[in-house]
């Protein structure tokens, strides 16, 4: 029975990914392991959003071979997508696979057998006629299996199990949009969906387990509906089904666009029982010159809007913000724009990404280009902020009572939980309450941003 070892890198769609692939592996009678425990196949899953995760794959690739020298190497996801002649040029990396062949790798790479074979680059046709590329690895060169981004057009489920007290479930994948600073549509493809019927039957299997919260992930999860390129769906259609699924006590959207998010999605979220009052909005700019240069689909206007209908129907709600800073040709002046619309924003916390150049996006065109030094600088400014928004948020909750779903995490004889608006609670460690909901109040914040709890009642196992 050949061990196998699994490493994620970037978004909770990945890892939704990776747990699917997983189980196909076990299903075949390999037997899943830790990093560390000397496996035989390492299977790498990467992000390529900025050119830090690029070197974090080089860095998995070194260490899986410090590990287990003579283990086969496999890279796939979006940097395997994007360039997979450059990952193969990595020593110990034997196999690369696209964003279509990654599902297929049990198939495509067989015993999983290192060749030592002299090279050669070929073209094949697979019963699709699809060309693929296949290059014969040598000790510096891998077999790649990459398609054109055009023929992912195959929705592939997936979702998480027994890796986390919750599950991701991928419901959409792919990208329509076409913003100027990002390489997802060159790495995944048009937008594309799973029927909600196909959905609704993975919550189904994932109420069977004993996780309590679904996080619905994709790439542009607000577009979910289209299949084979046609508008079949619409996200509220999903959400209202999901809301019906007996068995799991949370449903929590991971990201949606602020143009995609309605104000029929918003008070369905008000007013359900299993979908958590918290959203993560992508900004990006609160310039709206940037906002055009970036080619994003609203202003800052909308933006402001929809964060208003929110609190308006839900005052504690938690608003998380993707922010980007050191956008070509970004000026202080916008950025000083940026930052106090964020300040006067009621949000509840920031994702800071320092702009990355990416090859083959249309941002590379634009000058003048941002000092690294000034990029960090802004980056610095927007990470206190959001310390600052966390703390204000996290203390205007302070004497109400949650739910807090508690977690397998355990620092300093404390456990770790969240409350249904994704407020980090310590309490002290109790085996009883791992992956448990508990009604609690919250006493106090932490110097160190987590809220202290005191119990409500008596913990009733679900």
């Amino acid at each position: 029975m050949k061990k196998v070892a699994f490493y994620t890198l970037g978004c909770k769609l990945n890892y939704a990914e990776t747990s699917t692939i997983a189980r196909s592996f076990e299903q075949r009678g390999f037997r899943k392991v830790d990093f560390l425990d000397t496996p035989d196949i390492f299977i790498i899953n990467t992000c390529s959003v900025t050119e830090n995760a690029d070197k974090k794959c080089r860095k998995i690739v070194k260490e899986a071979q410090k590990i287990a020298p003579h283990a086969y190497i496999v890279v796939i996801g979006c940097y395997a997508q994007l360039k997979p002649e450059e990952i193969a040029k990595i020593e110990g990396v034997d196999a690369v696979l696209g964003a279509s062949e990654k599902f297929r790798l049990l198939d495509l790479l067989g015993d999983f057998q290192k060749n030592t074979t002299s090279s050669s680059i070929e073209t094949t046709q697979e019963n699709t006629s699809k060309a693929i590329l296949n290059v014969t690895c040598t000790p510096s060169t891998a077999k790649i299996f990459v398609q054109e981004v055009t023929q992912a057009t195959a929705f592939c489920h997936s979702y998480s199990i027994g890796d986390r007290t919750r599950t991701f479930l991928k419901v959409q994948d792919g990208c329509n949009y076409k913003c100027t600073f990002c390489t997802i549509p060159l790495a995944r493809g048009q937008s594309r969906s799973d029927t909600i019927a196909n959905i609704v039957q993975s919550a189904q299997e994932i109420a069977k387990t004993e996780v309590k919260e679904i996080v619905l992930t994709g790439v542009n999860i607000g577009d979910f509906g289209l299949i084979d390129g046609k508008r079949v769906h619409h996200f509220i259609d999903l959400i209202r089904e999901l809301d019906k699924v007996q068995g799991i006590e949370r449903i929590r959207i991971s990201s949606i666009e602020p143009n995609l998010l309605t104000d029929e999605i918003i008070e369905f979220v008000a007013q359900s029982q299993r979908f958590v009052p918290h959203f993560h909005i992508p900004l990006q700019s609160g310039s709206n010159r940037i906002l055009k240069l970036m080619k994003r689909r609203y202003l800052r206007e909308l933006y402001a809007d929809r964060v208003q209908k929110i609190k308006q129907v839900m005052p504690d709600c938690c608003i998380g913000v993707d922010v980007i800073v050191g956008f070509p040709s970004e000026s202080e002046e916008d950025f000083l724009e940026t930052y106090q619309f964020l300040n006067e924003l009621d949000i509840s916390y920031l994702h800071v990404f320092t702009y990355s150049e990416r090859e083959n996006t249309p941002a590379l065109n634009i000058k003048p280009v941002v000092s690294m030094a000034e990029r960090n600088r802004r980056s610095k400014m927007l990470h206190i902020l959001s310390d600052e928004k966390r703390r204000y948020f996290y203390e205007q909750n302070v004497g109400k009572t949650f739910e807090v779903l508690f977690e397998n995490d355990i620092e300093n004889g404390y456990m770790h939980g969240f409350t249904e608006n994704y407020i980090r609670v310590r309490a002290k460690y109790d085996p009883l309450l791992i992956n448990e909901l508990k009604k609690v109040r919250i006493t106090s914040i932490s110097p160190n941003m987590l809220a202290e709890v005191e119990e409500v009642e008596e913990l009733v196992l679900k």
